[in-house]
């Protein structure tokens, strides 16, 4: 938690990590408590919710293996096994079978999308639609970097979901590109692990469906200004509100 508990920030901070299961037990119960009587948290939480909802449209409904549920269960001790009925809320979108099993074909994605915006998210925007892009190898469509964007604002965040590996001669390059564009633009190179904000502030501004991806050109960058080697991770801009 970065901002005062009492303030719209850190309400909605404190709402965030409740619905993504950052927070300790300790402060988890705390939430639930207060949710009973608290109409400004039940809202932050239920705004929460409805964000992240979408996201398990982002990969087509999974059945899981009949291996997997026996395989968590053996390894819940018994103190875990005794606390998960006060960790669940009834109702909500919690308890429906569809969202988590889109989670587990996207390898949770939707998890580590809200967690970095947690952490990168700039001052909010009133009214303004939120953008998120999940960057996914083209083979495994192993999730790898996560956009986020506000309309409205000139900086996009890019952050790092898993380790790049990347050649010493050579360099990540982050591009986008709209439809109805007549080419990709570059939005210039990026470090491996590392978390950046990109100004977008001589871009048009963001549109749905709008592509991002991170290509592996020359280490000073694409010689020509389109994309020349292999794309490493893509993806589309989803709006969330």
């Amino acid at each position: 938690m970065s901002a005062p508990l009492d303030s719209p920030d850190g309400l909605d901070e404190l709402a965030g990590e409740y619905v993504l299961g950052t927070l300790t037990a300790a402060q988890r119960r705390d939430v639930q408590a207060r949710l009973a009587h608290d109409a400004a948290l039940q809202a932050a939480v239920a705004r929460w919710e409805e964000r992240l909802l979408p996201l398990a449209s982002l990969s087509p409904p999974v059945e899981p293996s009949s291996r997997l549920w026996p395989r968590i269960a053996g390894t819940l001790d018994a103190a875990a096994a005794a606390q998960r009925p006060a960790a669940r809320r009834a109702g909500g979108i919690w308890e429906s079978l569809f969202f988590w099993r889109s989670l587990a074909a996207g390898g949770m994605a939707a998890v580590l999308i809200l967690g970095s915006a947690l952490a990168l998210r700039p001052p909010p925007v009133t009214g303004a639609a939120q953008y998120v892009v999940v960057l996914v190898a083209p083979q495994s469509q192993a999730p790898g970097w996560v956009v986020q964007a506000h309309a409205g604002q000139s900086t996009v965040q890019l952050a790092p979901l898993a380790a790049t590996e990347v050649p010493p001669d050579r360099a990540l390059e982050f591009w986008t590109k709209a439809d109805g564009w007549a080419g990709p633009v570059s939005l210039g190179l990026v470090k491996p692990g590392v978390a950046v904000r990109i100004p977008l502030d001589k871009l048009p501004p963001l549109e749905p469906n709008q592509l991002f991806e991170l290509t592996l050109e020359p280490k000073t960058g694409s010689p020509i200004g389109k994309p020349t080697g292999p794309i490493q991770f893509i993806g589309r801009a989803v709006k969330m509100l």
